[in-house]
């Protein structure tokens, strides 16, 4: 079930899917791993350009609302304002193995691409409750899978891929993704976000404005022996805010910031214990932005960009911000209930209940039970 089945007021035109995909180009894989009783987790890879365009760069930036989490080769991003890899997403300790698995999958598909050096850009979040996250069930090899399922198309939301052991506002979190139109002069574009949700607690919870998680009590998370309870909010989320509009890596940038707005719409006050990190990127200007050495003949080449004037950024930083706030959504009402290490068990968002509380404030439409 998505959001807008629950009949919420969410504004603005989507795209065909309401997902990431629906920027031209832009493609979304999952591995998905649960084993037994601990492993619950898994891969997500997003190709900004497919699998045949690795390697061609793109504007972006990158922004942390609080860096109590990891994304790796945004050095490089912030130093060239360029993307040229897929971006893979995982828990937290699998960070090395699934960097590992990146480099090996271009190693073999693109060595015409880095073959001196390559910074691929992993993120995480924290989905130690459900999953031994000190087992080994993420491999390398899981990267390139995730990298080869990747297609365009609806995309599968809830507990798939890096989101599968995910936990947000206190019920089952993962993966998510929604989409925005954008009218700019005589042109359309598409603004898309995908998230891994694994933030907020219970209490925090707003959905289409209404303060539901006071109505939804926290009940016990019993911990084994010996362990800690985690603090209600920890956790982590990432955003990944793609467009087909052309845009500078500034403007990138500060489209990433705006993810901070989508997810304040859902209650999240931001967590000391979570890490927040956002990247943006524009498949715009094919061809520019590129990182190549020299050639021999001492040649040098000009590139240039055309970009939407300053000026004229709202409607997409709108966009943003409401796409980011309804993948959200697509997370909670996606997800369904989970069962894990230790015997841990996740509820997921009860829609009926949440539904009876929009209905008393005059906002939303009939749900289904999800248990």
């Amino acid at each position: 079930m998505r959001a807008r089945e629950l009949g919420l007021p969410l504004t603005g035109e989507t795209g065909p899917w309401n997902a990431i995909t629906d920027v031209p180009g832009v493609e979304v894989g999952y591995v998905t791993l649960c084993e037994g009783d601990d492993v619950r987790t898994g891969v997500t890879a997003l190709l900004p350009r497919g699998r045949d365009g690795v390697g061609t760069p793109c504007s972006a930036g990158w922004h942390s609302f609080n860096g109590n989490g990891e994304m790796t080769g945004t050095a490089w991003i912030e130093e060239s304002g360029s993307l040229a890899v897929p971006v893979v997403i995982t828990n937290t300790y699998a960070v090395g193995p699934v960097h590992r698995g990146v480099v090996e999958w271009v190693r073999a598909n693109r060595r015409d691409m880095a073959p001196e050096w390559l910074l691929p850009v992993v993120t995480e979040t924290w989905d130690g409750h459900l999953n031994d996250i000190h087992g080994a069930a993420v491999e390398p090899r899981h990267a390139a899978d995730a990298i080869e399922a990747a297609s365009s198309g609806p995309v599968e939301e809830g507990c798939v891929g890096g989101g599968t052991g995910m936990r947000c506002y206190g019920f089952k979190g993962g993966s998510g993704t929604a989409s925005r139109v954008v009218d700019h002069a005589e042109d359309r574009y598409t603004v898309g976000a995908f998230v891994q949700a694994n933030f907020g607690a219970r209490r925090e919870l707003v959905v289409a404005g209404v303060p539901v998680g006071r109505e939804l009590p926290d009940g016990p998370v019993p911990e084994p022996d010996g362990e800690r309870q985690v603090p209600p909010g920890a956790g982590s989320v990432i955003v990944v805010v793609a467009t087909d509009a052309p845009l500078l890596p500034g403007q990138c940038k500060a489209l990433a910031r705006r993810a901070t707005l989508g997810l304040a719409r859902t209650g999240t006050t931001g967590s000391h214990f979570s890490g927040d990190i956002f990247l943006a990127f524009s498949t715009a200007n094919e061809g520019a932005l590129t990182s190549t050495f020299p050639e021999d003949d001492g040649s040098a080449p000009y590139e240039s960009m055309r970009f939407v004037p300053w000026g004229r950024m709202d409607r997409f930083y709108g966009a943003v911000v409401e796409s980011v706030e309804e993948a959200v959504l697509n997370v909670l009402t996606g997800a369904h209930a989970m069962t894990g290490r230790a015997g841990h068990h996740v509820p997921a968002l009860p829609l009926d209940r949440v539904s009876e509380l929009l209905a008393a404030r005059g906002v939303g439409g009939a749900a289904r039970t999800v248990s």
